[in-house]
C-alpha cells in the first residue's frame, strides 16, 4: 500500500480528534519515503538518532514547513548538533541534558519529560513518582519549556495494560498542570505509537508518534 493511502487512513482514524497532532517517526524511512510523507502534508517529523536526524534535516532543508522533533537519547556531546534545529524534544529525562541544552539554545525549546510509566528497567525515562521533583529542578533554565509528558508504553496487545499506563500518564499530567509553573504548563501528552495510538488518544494524547503505520 502506498504512503499516500496510509496517510489517508490515519487521518480518517483521527478525524474526531482535531487536537491530536501526528508526528511521523521516520526512523525506518528512507529520505525519499520521508519526502513522500511531506508531499502528503505530514510536516511534523521525528527522529531517534542524531546522525539520521542530521542526514534528513539536510536532505529536506528546502521544506521550511517541516517541524522537526527528536525522540531519542540526547548524548551530551551531540546536543550542539540538534539544539537549534529541532522544534520539540520528547525525551528529556536528565537534569544534565537540560542544563547543556539551556546553554546551547538561542531560543526556548518545547520539551516533553519522558516518563518510564511501565517501570521497565531497560527503558529510558523518569519514574512517575519523581516527575514533579524533576520538573521543579528546571525552574532556572530559561530556555527549557515543559509543554507535557511523554511515554513509551509496554509493547503488548493487552489493552488493559495499555489503558492503565495511559490513564496514569493522564493523571500525572494533570498533577503537573495544577502546579501552575510558568515554565512548565504541561498541557500535552506525547504517547501512542503505531500499535497503540488509538487507545492513547482516548486518554488525552495530543501528539502520537507514528512510523510503521505509514509503511504497511
Amino acid at each position: 500500500m502506498e504512503i499516500k493511502e496510509n496517510v489517508a487512513k490515519v487521518r480518517e482514524a483521527l478525524k474526531d480528534y482535531p487536537h491530536v497532532t501526528v508526528v511521523a517517526a521516520t526512523k525506518y524511512m528512507t529520505i525519499d519515503q520521508t519526502k513522500e510523507l511531506v508531499a502528503c502534508g505530514v510536516t511534523e517529523l521525528g527522529e531517534n538518532r542524531t546522525d539520521m536526524f542530521l542526514e534528513k534535516y539536510e536532505a529536506l532543508k528546502d521544506h521550511p514547513e517541516i517541524r522537526w522533533h527528536f525522540f531519542g537519547v540526547v548524548q551530551t556531546r551531540k546536543i550542539k548538533d540538534i539544539a537549534n534545529r529541532i522544534s520539540c524534544l520528547h525525551s528529556l529525562d536528565k537534569l544534565s541534558t537540560a542544563m547543556e541544552l539551556d546553554k546551547k539554545l538561542t531560543s526556548p525549546l518545547d520539551c516533553f519529560v519522558q516518563v518510564n510509566i511501565s517501570e521497565e528497567p531497560n527503558k529510558q525515562g523518569i519514574p512517575a513518582n519523581r516527575v514533579k521533583t524533576f520538573i521543579k529542578q528546571l525552574e532556572n533554565l530559561s530556555k527549557i519549556r515543559i509543554i507535557g509528558l511523554m511515554c513509551i508504553a509496554k509493547l503488548t496487545f493487552e489493552e488493559d495494560v495499555l489503558k492503565k499506563s495511559f490513564l496514569k500518564m493522564q493523571k500525572l499530567k494533570e498533577e503537573v498542570e495544577k502546579l501552575g509553573l510558568p515554565y512548565a504548563p504541561c498541557h500535552e501528552l506525547s504517547m501512542g505509537m503505531s500499535n497503540d495510538y488509538k487507545i492513547a488518544i482516548q486518554y488525552g494524547a495530543t501528539k502520537v508518534r507514528l512510523g510503521r503505520v505509514f509503511l504497511l
